[in-house]
């Protein structure tokens, strides 16, 4: 069982950290082009795409993925893992995180629009603006800096639900991870390998979480005073 689970991390930790970095920069950078347009079309335009991006079931986009990027483009690989010797190790992993990725970037985006639309409003953005400063300036030095302490505690929230997308994405992209062992045990009734399984990630999402705690202090001056 030791074994199984030291294979399984090797695939589903580098896939949820490969994820989890794409959905939350494409999601922030998303989110920050949204509200620099608020109520304009763009916003709008973006606001429906994240909308439906939360609606994409998993496997349907895997699917959809394997059959642009790799039946049609021949552009990256359509599953499998030739392990971590390979040179091309990493173009495995891509589309899964991609897969993995998307929903969540729709999540980022909603969050950081929303979120950006209440600090617009504080009182030092209109110091800010008041002192001549653009609103590229105001948005990108003022308003975002104070907007990612929410966002930093949805990342932290976001990995567990990455690690419970796992168990479909690898299915797909017969990836050996975690995941795919989960569903195997599942149906094989191997009752110490399921719980194996539950203990690992149930570590890797506190440890995750005391991660993104640890990060508030460098973020938000109020908690290092504490």
């Amino acid at each position: 069982m030791v074994s199984l689970l030291g294979q399984g991390l090797q695939i589903t930790f580098p896939l949820a950290f490969l994820a989890s970095l794409l959905s939350f920069v494409l999601g922030v950078l998303l989110g920050v082009a949204s509200a620099a347009q608020l109520g304009r079309p763009p916003d709008l335009l973006l606001s429906g795409l994240s909308q439906l991006g939360l609606a994409l079931p998993e496997f349907w986009l895997g699917i959809l993925l394997i059959l642009v990027f790799s039946v049609r483009g021949q552009l990256l690989p359509a599953g499998g893992f030739p392990g971590w010797t390979g040179e091309r190790a990493w173009a495995y992993l891509l589309l899964p995180a991609l897969t993995l990725a998307l929903p969540r970037v729709a999540y980022f985006a909603r969050l950081t629009r929303a979120v950006l639309a209440d600090v617009l409003l504080l009182d030092f953005v209109r110091t800010a603006r008041a002192k001549g400063l653009g609103e590229r300036g105001v948005l990108l030095r003022h308003a975002l800096r104070n907007a990612l302490i929410p966002l930093v505690a949805g990342l932290g929230l976001t990995f567990g639900r990455l690690l419970a997308g796992a168990l479909v994405v690898e299915q797909v992209f017969s990836l050996p991870g975690l995941g795919r062992y989960a569903v195997e045990a599942a149906f094989g009734r191997d009752i110490p390998l399921l719980l194996g399984l539950a203990v690992v990630a149930a570590a890797a999402v506190a440890g995750v979480s005391t991660v993104a705690e640890i990060l508030y202090g460098f973020l938000d001056p109020r908690v290092r005073a504490a």
